[in-house]
C-alpha cells in the first residue's frame, strides 16, 4: 500500500504554515505502515499524475491569481479530480477552487478553477480569530473542528457543493452558519492552525478518502490531551 501527497505551490499558497497539514498526513499514514511519498510542486513544474492527495494553503490576492493561472496552464489538478484524487484546500486555496473570487479593495472578480460550486466576494468585515465548527454527519468528540480563521472573502455555496460543517464559534463561509464545502473528493475550508494537526480525525478521514478504505485507529494520549485543551480554550 502506498500514498503520494502533493503540496501545491508552497511559495504562493503557504504563508500561514499550512504545509503542516502535509506533514500530519504523512506521519499518520506512516504510523500505520503505509509507504508515503511527499511531492512538492512549484509553478512551472508539472503536477504529478500519480498524486493521491493534493493540498493547497493560504495566500494573498496576487498569489491567488498567479496560482490559478499556473494551475490552469498545467491542468493536472483537474485531471487528478477526474480520476478520483483528493484535493484539500484551506482559505485562499479554498477560494480559488471555486468559480470566482474577489481581489483587492474593489473586490475585482477573478475566475477560479471551477472545482467547487462556490463563489467568493469581499465580506462586510474580516473574519479573524479562533473557530469551532461541528462536522456535518460526524458525531462525538471527533465531530468538533477547531482552528484559526483569517479571511476577508465570504464564500457562498451553489447547489452542487455541500457545507462541510456548522459554525459554533466564528464566521465560517459567510456568517451564514456554515463552514467549508465538499463536492466529491474536493474539500475546502477556512481554518488554519494548521487545521489537520488540531483535528486528527479530519486528517484520517482524508487519508481514508484517498485510500478507499477505513484505517485502524491510532492511540496517542498526549495528542488527545492537547486536542481537549484546545477545544476547551475555544469554548472559553
Amino acid at each position: 500500500m502506498s500514498l503520494e501527497i502533493v503540496q501545491v505551490y508552497q511559495s504562493l499558497l503557504g504563508i500561514y504554515g499550512d504545509q503542516g497539514n502535509t506533514k500530519v498526513l504523512q506521519k499518520r499514514a506512516e504510523w500505520r505502515g503505509i509507504d508515503t511519498k511527499v511531492t512538492w510542486v512549484e509553478p512551472g513544474q508539472p503536477l504529478p499524475e500519480t498524486g493521491d492527495i493534493f493540498l493547497l494553503g493560504g495566500g494573498e490576492d496576487g498569489a491567488q491569481t498567479a496560482a490559478v493561472k499556473a494551475l490552469k496552464a498545467d491542468g493536472g489538478l483537474h485531471r487528478a479530480v477526474d480520476r478520483g484524487a483528493v484535493v484539500f484546500a484551506v482559505c485562499a486555496g479554498y477560494q480559488i477552487l471555486g468559480h470566482s473570487f474577489g481581489v483587492g479593495d474593489a473586490d475585482e472578480p477573478r475566475e477560479g478553477l471551477g472545482l467547487l460550486d462556490v463563489t467568493t466576494t469581499r465580506g462586510p468585515r474580516r473574519a479573524v480569530g479562533e473557530v469551532l465548527h461541528r462536522w456535518i454527519g460526524r458525531f462525538g468528540d471527533d465531530a468538533w473542528i477547531s482552528g484559526f480563521e483569517n479571511h476577508g472573502g465570504y464564500t457562498h455555496l451553489g447547489d452542487d457543493a455541500q457545507p462541510f460543517a456548522h459554525v459554533e464559534v466564528g464566521v465560517g463561509n459567510a456568517n451564514d452558519g456554515t463552514e467549508g464545502a465538499l463536492q466529491g473528493t474536493v474539500v475546502g475550508m477556512y481554518p488554519h492552525g494548521p487545521v489537520l494537526p488540531r483535528n486528527p480525525a479530519l486528517a484520517d478521514w482524508l487519508l481514508e478518502l484517498a485510500l478507499g478504505h477505513e484505517l485502524d485507529p491510532l492511540y496517542l494520549p498526549a495528542h488527545d490531551a492537547l486536542r481537549r485543551a484546545r477545544l476547551a480554550a475555544v469554548r472559553a
